[in-house]
């Protein structure tokens, strides 16, 4: 994963996608070149029952301008000890320990995940 410098997540994306002004100044100066975004955040933007096909190809245009990180059982053993150690949902402790397995900084509207990492 060469040249990765930072973790998107689920909210940050959103975000963007809707033109949030909270999201701007976190993503100042950062090229999506040297973002990834987790499996679940993927599973999190589709999965939306009313979304719209013209939604979906918007998120899948923006997505494949970042690197896909898959859940590896690396990422599964940490996500159990971040759910055991910070009581955090399971998409949260999925991102966070996507992050931190490969050593990216995660950048996130989630003040309370923001804390715990």
């Amino acid at each position: 994963m060469n040249g990765l410098k930072y973790l998107l997540d689920t909210n940050i994306i959103i975000g963007l996608l809707k033109g949030n002004d909270a999201v701007i100044p976190v993503l100042r100066d950062i090229s999506l070149t040297v973002c990834g975004f987790s499996a679940i955040t993927r599973m999190e933007l589709l999965s939306y029952p009313s979304i719209t096909a013209d939604e979906a190809q918007a998120i899948n245009r923006f997505l494949e301008r970042m690197t896909y990180l898959a859940i590896s059982p690396i990422i599964e053993d940490l996500t159990i000890q971040f759910r055991h150690q910070y009581c955090v949902k399971l998409p949260d402790a999925i991102i966070a320990a996507t992050a931190k397995t490969y050593g990216i900084e995660l950048l996130t509207l989630d003040k309370k995940i923001a804390a715990k990492l």
